[in-house]
């Protein structure tokens, strides 16, 4: 429990964390990376080198302090990051040495206007907070490890079967190297990847959607080739060849208890969470009405076009494709498709339900602009709009 000076104190450092929080989280990952090199082991060094992971921090930073005296307000936040945390293997002993090198940072950037009660109220708020995240991701250790099949860390698994899926995006079909069952997921969630990738001199982790629904013993990933690791997975891994891999996580889950109509909005490589959504919906509520929306540059770029019309074809789901670079061919196979984006004008012709359930997955500006629609042109309430997130939060807003 915090004391009254300690909230106040931390209180009146929102401001400067305002103005230097991303100064401040800069030299923290140069000093802790520096004393703890090993931790590079964790981190995704294409966020580091685009800033974009000490942006992402500096907001988080922001949010614990701002809501120093009601910290339930961000617990939805704590879930979603300790998710992560645990997919990648964030243990209690970490909390410690980022509490250390983040102190030194808040000290070296601000020097005297860092004094000892406002050193003294962040350590002790650091703790507080760190306590939050190890107490969660004790629960989320516990859970992956003691389910049937579970396992916790990272387990070896092959791949099974390799499928190109479009221009850009490879499906992976992994099986466990032990030949062990598999812990079921949910529609929705993510595993993480870990692949050690010569002249690397540390391991990379990244997480991918699981694009099926679950069938007991082959979780399927499909990945874009884009960055160090997918371009690894897609060029230089083949049939046969083993991966690292952590157990199911993630809260941006189909909730398959709500009778109220589905609506699943994509772009690019963002269906591959919504095709888990709709074979587990299809499957687990076959009289559910579905409106499958996915956007793509054309049919080269478009995954799983085939996929699914199959699967809707027996359902009451209805995939609406909309390309916004149709190719020559496009017209003349005579695929369906609607030209352009999704925007307003198309919002309203398909007369979406505002009353139904949505799932956005995207890149951050398309989920954006897909929650603006969602909210002014349907009316829809806020609460009924699950977003999914891989890259660092990177808005402030997004934790008030």
């Amino acid at each position: 429990m915090l004391s009254k000076q300690t909230i106040n104190i931390i209180k009146s450092t929102v401001p400067v964390l305002e103005t230097h929080g991303e100064e401040i989280t800069g030299r923290f990952y140069d000093l802790m990376f520096q004393a703890h090199p090993e931790l590079l082991n964790m981190f995704n060094q294409t966020n580091q080198k685009k800033k974009t992971q000490r942006t992402a921090l500096a907001a988080a930073v922001y949010a614990a302090a701002a809501n120093i005296d009601q910290l339930e307000n961000i617990i939805p936040v704590v879930k979603m990051i300790s998710h992560k945390h645990r997919s990648i293997g964030v243990k209690p002993e970490h909390y410690p040495i980022v509490g250390t090198y983040l102190l030194k940072a808040i000290k070296d950037v601000l020097g005297d206007k860092a004094t000892p009660d406002i050193m003294q109220a962040w350590e002790t708020a650091y703790g507080v907070i760190a306590d939050a995240f190890i107490g969660i991701e004790k629960d989320m250790y516990q859970h992956a490890g003691e389910q049937k099949g579970g396992w916790i860390d990272y387990k070896r698994f092959l791949i099974l079967k390799k499928t190109e899926e479009s221009k850009e995006i490879t499906s992976f079909y992994l099986q466990p190297a032990d030949g062990q069952s598999l812990p079921p997921f949910e529609a929705g969630q993510y595993i993480s990847v870990r692949v050690r990738i010569p002249g690397s001199a540390y391991t990379h982790i990244r997480q991918y959607s699981l694009s099926d629904a679950f069938h007991g013993n082959v979780y399927r990933i499909s990945v874009k080739k884009d960055g160090v690791v997918s371009t690894y997975l897609h060029d230089q891994l083949e049939e046969g060849d083993s991966i690292e891999v952590s157990a199911p996580a993630g809260d941006f889950v189909l909730n398959d208890s709500s009778e109220k109509p589905l609506v699943l909005i994509s772009a690019g490589v963002g269906i591959t969470p919504m095709m888990s959504m709709l074979h587990t919906a299809v499957k687990q509520q076959p009289e559910r009405h579905i409106l499958f929306i996915h956007a793509a540059k054309n049919s080269e770029h478009h995954a799983f076009r085939q996929e699914t019309e199959e699967v809707a074809k027996d359902s009451f789901a209805q995939p609406v494709f909309i390309y916004s670079e149709p190719t020559n061919d496009d017209y003349k196979k005579g695929i369906a498709f609607c030209e352009g984006r999704i925007d307003k004008s198309l919002i309203n012709r398909l007369v979406v339900n505002p009353q139904a359930d949505y799932y956005v997955c995207g890149s951050e500006a398309f989920m954006a602009h897909m929650q603006h629609l969602i909210t002014t042109e349907l009316g829809a309430p806020a609460d009924s709009i699950h977003v999914e997130r891989f890259g660092p939060q990177l808005s402030m807003k997004a934790y008030n």
